[in-house]
């Protein structure tokens, strides 16, 4: 009459390849961008970065006589988010070197999808940008080399684009993080199919916004807010890495915090820092700390008793 068994009893038929198979959908609008405003050039670093990545863990998983899971399609996310993070300038072997640093030394060193304590493409970029800085700063528009629109904030020469442009995507920076419009149009999907909530972007996105319009680079109050949102890699960072699974808080209290935490880091490093852009530092940060949030907002297990 009975079915014993062990919990969870409450299960879900969604699994990781679905899973990473709607965040692919949601990426699409952005890698269509990405190709259209930087060349064919970001079609083939997106395209090695995806191959190395499932090469990369297709080829542990054989050495070490584990079962090759690159049907879950993780792999091929975290090519895709690594490449988003690049400049399309840069050299083919450098998606190539990040794909296996993502695959190797964050996800699998760590136990495989699940165990990893940082984002794997969020790292990876943070060893490239570290390991090649110049490779990692060589941003191009239409061929031409071109200053980020918070390089342009960051040092006030030049003529910033407009919010149009910024908003759109026709700027330099990296293959996947111009075009703001492409990007909402994914997370509007991601947010659709609950894939993600609202709490860890609207966190972050908010308390960038106001903190960055209080502090301003010129003195209290100054802030051009609504640029700072829209430039550089906040909206990709707020809705596809902070949002990962594995590396943020599980309670929606927790994720706010979470997201509070990455607008704090990334309002100090893109103003008083010496870096542009402070998004990938901020997300890999307040990873480290995902362990404490959830153990104070961690929430009660049914059936417990004081």
């Amino acid at each position: 009459m009975y079915t014993v068994s062990s919990s969870p009893h409450i299960k879900s038929n969604d699994s990781v390849q679905g899973i990473m198979r709607d965040v692919i959908i949601a990426l699409i609008p952005a890698t269509f961008a990405g190709i259209y405003f930087f060349g064919m050039q970001a079609f083939l670093v997106t395209l090695v970065s995806v191959l190395s990545c499932i090469a990369a863990e297709a080829l542990w998983q054989k050495l070490t006589h584990r079962k090759i899971t690159i049907g879950d399609l993780s792999a091929v996310v975290t090519g895709l988010l690594l490449a988003f993070n690049l400049p399309a300038a840069v050299p083919l072997w450098l998606p190539a070197i990040g794909g296996f640093f993502a695959i190797i030394i964050v996800k699998q060193f760590f136990g495989g999808i699940g165990q990893n304590i940082m984002n794997p493409a969020l790292a990876a970029r943070a060893f490239l940008l570290a390991s090649w800085p110049v490779h990692m700063t060589n941003f191009t528009v239409d061929g031409v080399s071109s200053a980020t629109a918070l390089g342009i904030l960051k040092t006030g020469s030049g003529e910033l684009p407009s919010l149009a442009n910024v908003f759109i995507g026709n700027v330099g920076g990296c293959i996947g993080e111009t075009s703001v419009l492409a990007l909402l149009i994914g997370a509007a999907y991601l947010l659709y199919k609950r894939i993600i909530t609202w709490h860890i972007p609207v966190a972050f996105i908010g308390s960038t916004f106001i903190l960055t319009y209080i502090l301003g680079r010129n003195g209290l109050m100054t802030g051009n807010a609504l640029y700072e949102i829209f430039a550089g890699g906040l909206m990709i960072g707020a809705f596809y890495m902070a949002t990962d699974y594995t590396t943020s808080p599980m309670a929606k209290k927790g994720q706010v915090i979470f997201g509070i935490g990455c607008g704090i880091l990334t309002t100090i490093i893109r103003l008083y820092g010496g870096y542009a852009e402070g998004v990938s530092y901020s997300i890999l940060i307040m990873s480290l700390f995902v362990p404490f949030i959830d153990k104070f907002t961690a929430l009660r297990i049914f059936g417990e008793v004081k």
